[in-house]
């Protein structure tokens, strides 16, 4: 049996009563979707919600998520299953749009030695398939965070951000009008404003615009995104007409961080259906911070009488409000865990770009093989990690372990950052990579067992104590907690996972879980 969590969840301090029964007011509390799930993007289609984000270094690209209220969510696919042959790295930033019927994910992704690029797959339903189109822009500098848009006549453009930071250059937003199809250019690169203001630091980015009254509201971010040092903010720009002239806010930025959430920014705004404008974005969680990742959050964005947006009245990102829409069922995603009963890998499931791990099922196992074309043999497949405070387990088949292969349980940043407990050559192993350099911080002699139960327990965002157990109840802490702090590379955050190593053989995982302790 699956018991989907998929890490997006939602507490409701009341419930609406089963239908027939009068509706009561319910409250959400932020993260709607928790874990790692950087620069949300949503549209709603019809009577329900699609969104996506950032996947960066993990496969499959870019998580495709569906809501019937914006903040029940769960995963349903992922915009690619397979990586779009031109591009290589930095899947960053996916806006996904409807326009005259058809459905689009404008993304970012680095092409093989060139630079960072904007490009576009396309799909008759928000669910796809989507067929990929290749690139739009790719600016010397480095061209993100795309975004389509209607100009003031009708004409669609596309609006993006140039990476002069990366040069330490000023940052632009640029437009530039789309051909008849939304996927090639057809017009010059128009220049709307940068980064002038101290709060915008060294990089403005990540637009998103809403027309409204008469006026182009483009909400952006700026300063630092990610990472334990950051300081990300979202501001506000109005104009008139598409191409300028922009007025800045004199109140940006009007979300920032607070006690609860910090470097709020990067989303997108979508309309519901009594017209009510929400913008769902990204936040660190002040506990936890760079382990779980930017999570989801949700606030309304209302209007104030000078015409200007105002987020949560100018306090930051709210802990709780009022539900968008009216909620029949709650569903209180705090657990996830796989039985492996049945044939196929389901959704929310990630992998190494271009390192998919050989698995099959067989009778209650996931059989796991390195990935064929990796020159280590190196393989993991896990999920997102919810909260700094977490506990993940498996269990290994000794008996189906073959001889040449490592196997166990890690938190996993990339090859160069992770730990993990894991089962090699009769030992049982905890160690840890960082910076590339892999060190072994304790072993013991594997147990006569033919199941070995493997735990890791987060605590905090600051350290993961490794355990094993023969029986799955009784367990023995190997060695001391790890700090996982530094683990996570700067851009993205840990996962939990499965993980074999070795030239030849496989190993056979009989569940595995993932629960959130807060």
């Amino acid at each position: 049996m699956i018991h989907m969590y998929r890490f997006c969840r939602t507490f409701l301090a009341s419930l609406l009563l089963l239908s027939g029964v009068r509706a009561f007011s319910a409250t959400y509390t932020n993260p709607v979707c928790a874990g790692d799930l950087p620069d949300p993007s949503v549209i709603r289609v019809g009577n329900e919600y699609w969104a996506t984000a950032t996947s960066s270094e993990w496969a499959p690209q870019f998580p495709l998520l569906r809501s019937p209220d914006l903040v029940n969510w769960e995963i349903v696919g992922a915009v690619f299953s397979n990586q779009p042959p031109w591009a290589v790295a930095n899947f960053w930033a996916p806006e996904i749009q409807e326009w005259k019927g058809r459905y689009y994910v404008y993304y970012v992704a680095r092409q093989k030695d060139g630079p960072l690029s904007v490009a576009v797959g396309t799909a008759e339903r928000p669910g796809g398939p989507y067929t990929d189109h290749g690139v739009i822009v790719a600016q010397d500098v480095g061209s993100i965070d795309p975004v389509a848009v209607d100009d003031e006549n009708g004409a669609r453009y596309l609006v993006w951000k140039d990476d002069g930071n990366s040069r330490k250059q000023p940052t632009h937003l640029w437009a530039a009008k789309l051909n008849e199809d939304g996927t090639r250019l057809a017009g010059p690169h128009t220049p709307l404003f940068k980064n002038d203001l101290p709060w915008e630091g060294a990089v403005i980015e990540g637009p998103f615009i809403v027309r409204r009254d008469g006026w182009f509201y483009l909400f952006y971010s700026g300063a630092g995104c990610c990472g334990q040092g950051c300081n990300y903010a979202l501001g506000v720009a109005r104009s008139r007409k598409l191409l300028g002239p922009w007025e800045k806010f004199p109140g940006n930025p009007i979300l920032a961080g607070n006690e609860v959430w910090l470097c709020p920014g990067h989303g997108s705004i979508v309309q519901d259906k009594n017209d009510r404008y929400w913008l769902m974005y990204h936040a660190y969680s002040s506990e936890g911070s760079v382990t779980s990742g930017r999570q989801a959050l949700l606030d309304e964005v209302r209007w104030e009488a000078n015409g200007w947006p105002v987020i949560n009245g100018g306090k930051g990102p709210s802990t709780s409000a009022e539900t968008p829409t009216p909620v029949v069922q709650a569903r209180n995603f705090k657990k996830f865990r796989d039985e492996f009963s049945g044939t196929t890998l389901g959704p929310g499931w990630n992998w190494g770009l271009n390192r998919p791990p050989v698995s099959r099922f067989d009778s209650g196992y996931l059989l796991l093989r390195p990935p064929r074309m990796s020159n280590d043999g190196l393989g993991v497949l896990g999920r997102s990690i919810p909260s700094g405070d977490f506990v993940a387990s498996t269990a290994l088949a000794l008996d189906h372990l073959s001889a040449a292969i490592a196997a166990g349980l890690a938190v996993w940043g990339d090859r160069n950052h992770a730990a993990g407990i894991e089962v090699e050559l009769g030992r049982m192993l905890v160690w840890e990579i960082r910076q590339g350099k892999r060190q072994v911080t304790a072993e013991a002699a594997v147990p006569k067992t033919s199941l070995l139960h493997l735990r890791m327990q987060g605590k905090a965002g600051r350290e993961v104590l490794f355990e094993w157990s023969t029986d799955g109840s009784t367990w023995k802490a190997l060695g001391q907690p790890v700090g996982d702090r530094n683990l996570p590379p700067w851009d993205r955050a840990l996962r939990a996972v499965m993980v074999v190593r070795g030239p030849v053989g496989q190993a056979s995982f009989d569940y595995f879980s993932l629960e959130a302790l807060n």
